[in-house]
């Protein structure tokens, strides 16, 4: 009694083992050297790096295009609203039209060309006039306006602009301008200097009270528009549209990205660069595993064949090769995701990668990471590699087992 109790045992045992699960964890994390260990570490390495390059193709070009249209909306709003002809507007008409739970502030401006003389040298500019109590961007030194006393004449250049004319922080220079045919001059004191890496802005706007600006031109009553910032730059568009259907006749509100298409296309042609790359990257990794699963399953032809043998259904086969590219799949796709991540937050927040600022309009690699599209990375990567799977799976059918035993 005792001894077929152990039988019993014994026979439960081997029951209980010998499940698709239990074979495929066995035959893929096998301690001793074996080329099947090799190849399940390839393809998990390989799993890994596709999704690692995927998840910072992702990072790199939002944070790209979140970095760069950041910097165009600084400077100018999300949204322009000017008059139609181009001829000035009236500032003192009211601005209360131009509001909405989307908006968050409203900028009158000036734009005037004019010259900017420092010593012998001499170098034209654009004096973009705003008022003492706006945001002033991309200031890197000095002080902005002075809110309590706006009848001083204060000015920020570009650093790009003090070091090619060697103009020095709180220095004077002086502008020149034409104002129906008479030129007029003002001196002024150099307060701060910004910088916003684009180098036409730099090389070409000066900014200053918007006051001065009238003073100058003798008129101060009228403005060339308002700078619209929105709170989110998603729905540009919609915002613009409803706006205009508010504004008063002869004044439109055009989005930005109208008036510097060059820069927005860039932008958007990054897009096109993030989906070829991801495509060549998940085709890669979909020729990987294929490639992989049929060395898996050719090694493993004489145990098909003892299996098949021994009874095992082709259901029951196809659950062992599964498992195994479950394991694969899923420890690839955990490893890419540490690691991916891991180097995004790295880059994020040490600066690592540096860049030619002058063609790329930013000095270090930008970060952006959209968790959503993590996730989304993490279920298609599953999603394609499990109907990878399958492909190789439907061989099964095919071997017969006498000669799969013998197979060598």
């Amino acid at each position: 009694m005792p001894i077929y109790k152990e039988k019993k045992l014994v026979l439960m045992k081997i029951k209980y083992l010998s499940t698709p699960f239990d074979i495929a964890r066995k035959i893929s994390f096998q301690k001793e050297k074996t080329y099947t260990r090799f190849i399940v570490r390839l393809s998990i390495a390989a799993t890994a790096i596709s999704v690692a390059a995927i998840i910072l193709t992702l990072a790199i070009v939002n944070g790209f295009q979140q970095s760069i249209s950041s910097k165009v909306y600084q400077f100018w709003g999300h949204i322009r609203v000017a008059s139609v002809s181009g001829a000035p507007l009236e500032l003192n008409q009211n601005p209360n039209i131009i509001a909405g739970d989307s908006i968050e502030r409203v900028t009158p401006f000036i734009n005037q060309s004019a010259v900017l003389s420092y010593g012998q040298d001499i170098e034209g500019v654009v004096m973009k006039g705003l008022p003492a109590n706006s945001k002033i961007p991309f200031v890197i030194k000095g002080t902005v306006f002075d809110t309590q006393d706006t009848s001083k004449n204060e000015i920020i250049i570009s650093d790009a602009l003090a070091n090619k004319l060697k103009i020095p922080l709180d220095s004077s220079i002086r502008i020149y301008l034409l104002n129906n045919g008479d030129v007029v001059q003002r001196k002024m004191k150099v307060i701060g200097f910004y910088h916003s890496g684009i180098e036409e802005y730099d090389r070409q706007f000066v900014l200053m009270n918007i006051k001065n600006v009238q003073k100058l031109l003798n008129n101060y009553t009228q403005i060339e528009g308002y700078a619209v910032t929105l709170k989110k730059d998603l729905y540009t568009d919609k915002v613009s549209n409803a706006l205009q259907k508010k504004l008063p006749e002869g004044w439109v509100a055009t989005p930005i990205k109208d008036y510097y298409p060059q820069i927005f296309d860039w932008i958007n042609v990054q897009n096109v660069n993030k989906n070829v790359t991801i495509s060549i990257l998940l085709i890669i990794a979909i020729v990987n595993l294929l490639t992989c699963l049929f060395i898996l399953m050719l090694e493993r032809v004489n145990m098909i064949g003892t299996l098949s043998a021994m009874g095992a259904s082709h259901s029951f086969l196809r659950q062992i090769f599964l498992y195994q590219a479950s394991f694969i799949c899923w420890m690839g796709i955990g490893i890419g995701s540490i690691i991916g991540i891991g180097i995004a937050l790295l880059q994020k927040q040490f600066h690592i990668i540096q860049l030619d600022e002058s063609a790329y309009f930013i000095k270090d690699l930008p970060i952006h990471i959209n968790w959503l599209q993590v996730l989304l990375v993490i279920i298609c990567t599953a999603i394609v590699s499990y109907a990878s799977f399958l492909i190789p799976t439907l061989w099964i059918k095919k071997i017969a087992p006498a000669k799969a035993i013998k197979f060598d």
